[in-house]
């Protein structure tokens, strides 16, 4: 999982197995950041849309943007002027298509994961170096 700031450079990083509900990873992702503060929102796509999950986030000052499943049953929790901002979800997947230009990480070579994730960090420091040397 990975958060990216307004420019699509990526911020925090978190590698961990596959999970059918992955949006229990979304907390230590937060928890991993690197710059200084935290994030004052999230833009999530669907599967984003847990009520427990933006209730977590909403106490530590955390605004959660993701549109509602169709399936939904409670009310809605958000109107269509936080959902503006979705539209700029685009900017992380610009970003993981730049950790696709590592060939080493889009295959997956080591089957150790902290290895895996030291040459993730590495694509992205050399992302940040190319943007802002």
């Amino acid at each position: 999982m990975a958060i990216a700031d307004a420019a699509g450079l990526p911020v925090t990083l978190h590698t961990a197995s596959a999970s059918r509900y992955f949006i229990t990873l979304v907390e230590a992702t937060v928890n991993e950041t690197v710059t200084v503060g935290r994030p004052r929102r999230l833009v999530g796509d669907r599967a984003y849309d847990c009520d427990p999950l933006d209730g977590r986030l909403a106490a530590d000052d955390i605004e959660l943007i993701a549109p509602h499943k169709c399936n939904r049953v409670r009310p809605a929790t958000q109107d269509g002027r936080k959902l503006r901002r979705y539209k700029r979800r685009w900017k992380i997947e610009r970003m993981f298509a730049w950790l696709n230009k590592f060939r080493r990480i889009v295959t997956r070579w080591e089957y150790d994961d902290q290895r895996f994730t030291g040459f993730v960090h590495l694509a992205c420091s050399m992302i940040l170096l190319r943007r802002y040397l």
